[in-house]
């Protein structure tokens, strides 16, 4: 697995596409903890068929900084997508109200507030356009179960290859490609960035 950074409190690393998070089976603390040896802490996540910068804390004083800085928004998420048609807008910001399914697993927008019902907010600007598909970098201000996923697809633009939500077969058109954190040992901020694969969807793009 590639490594971008590490130190005694934390590891930043690219997690592949189709490799889940956490959770039984192989995951990213699994192959982390069988090619490093140690324990790993989770303090945030990427669905599976989704790639791109993660970091994990070495020890639990540092997951519950980088857990506090999540909380507090000085933890910072953004994405590559991609995207069936054209939005709306070249940019601008989506804010709906969410409610994920755990049964079907599976996150819808909705009009009225109730139990399990949150508000989802998120920055989007595009990058480029080709054979259909649209390019566009997005900025998460919340982060709620398939946030980016469901906010686009009700909107008529899913992510390529995102089946679940109408977008099709093929590689998922999304992609982890910033993270930006305060040091948990020091507090300065730290940035790390690795742009997606090589292959479909993203070789039709000029990537930033």
């Amino acid at each position: 697995m590639e490594i971008l950074y590490q130190d005694k409190n934390c590891i930043v690393c690219v997690k592949p596409a189709g490799l889940a998070s956490e959770g039984e089976g192989e995951s990213l603390l699994t192959r982390l903890a069988s090619e490093r040896g140690g324990a790993f802490y989770p303090v945030h996540r990427l669905d599976k068929p989704v790639g791109g910068v993660m970091v994990c804390a070495k020890n639990a004083r540092a997951a519950a900084k980088l857990s506090a800085a999540i909380q507090s928004g000085a933890f910072g998420k953004e994405y590559l997508a991609v995207l069936r048609g054209v939005p709306a807008e070249p940019a601008g910001t989506l804010t709906d109200l969410l409610y994920h399914d755990p049964r079907v697993n599976k996150t819808f927008v909705v009009k009225t507030p109730r139990k399990g019902v949150r508000e989802a907010s998120l920055e989007y600007e595009t990058v480029g356009s080709a054979d259909g598909l649209t390019l566009v970098r997005v900025r998460l201000l919340t982060g709620r179960t398939h946030q980016i996923r469901a906010q686009f697809a009700s909107r008529g633009t899913p992510l390529t290859g995102d089946g679940r939500y109408g977008g099709g077969s093929g590689p998922m058109g999304l992609w982890a490609w910033r993270l930006t954190f305060p040091d948990p040992a020091g507090g300065r901020e730290l940035t790390f960035r690795r742009r997606p694969p090589d292959g479909e969807p993203w070789c039709s793009f000029d990537l930033p």
